[in-house]
């Protein structure tokens, strides 16, 4: 089985403009809302090329419910564990360039943190694991430093798509692939 892990979903707001001027007011030419995050981008790919998989992570409030609407509409299998602060809204302007505003996300509790961790415990050697995305800001990405040895310790395989100093730390692990972007 394939579990995807984004720890800080989100609702992707994409707004269509011909022009943003700044400090007036500005008339959208259409919008969409999705769900987001790149795991849960790579669960839906994986899920339209008919490869079964789980997507866990945090996921809280209106916002959630929308994400996870979303999910279910696709057919996707999820296991998230719920948080008591919204998930995230991630705004991605679309004029003659691109202006993204993305959310914090809810912050994580320890309790919380451990019920991801009990959900990950539980894989074995035939899973893989996508770790994919930014960490809410009170965990930060280095909660990935104590994620991914857990992975590692049941025997399943480890995917990152990270960027900068949160993959180069990753490497220590040795995923069996990494996704470097630009970044």
């Amino acid at each position: 089985m394939i579990y995807t892990v984004t720890l800080n979903p989100s609702i992707d707001f994409i707004i269509r403009l011909d022009e943003l001027a700044l400090g007036s007011v500005n008339r959208m030419t259409s919008d969409d809302k999705y769900a987001g995050g790149k795991g849960i981008n790579v669960s839906l790919v994986l899920k339209r090329l008919a490869i079964y998989n789980t997507a866990t992570g945090f996921i809280g409030g209106f916002t959630g419910r929308f994400v996870t609407g979303g999910l279910d509409a696709e057919g996707l299998a999820t296991d998230f564990v719920q948080v008591d602060q919204d998930t995230r809204i991630n705004v991605k302007i679309k004029a003659r360039s691109e202006t993204e505003i993305n959310g914090a996300g809810p912050v994580i509790t320890d309790k919380r943190l451990a019920e991801l961790e009990a959900i990950l415990s539980k894989l074995t050697r035939d899973d893989i694991v996508v770790f994919a995305g930014s960490a809410p800001a009170n965990l930060g990405n280095q909660v990935y430093k104590k994620l991914i040895p857990l992975v590692k310790e049941t025997g399943a395989g480890v995917v990152c798509d990270f960027e900068g100093q949160t993959l180069l730390d990753a490497l220590d692990y040795q995923p069996v692939l990494v996704k470097p972007n630009n970044h």
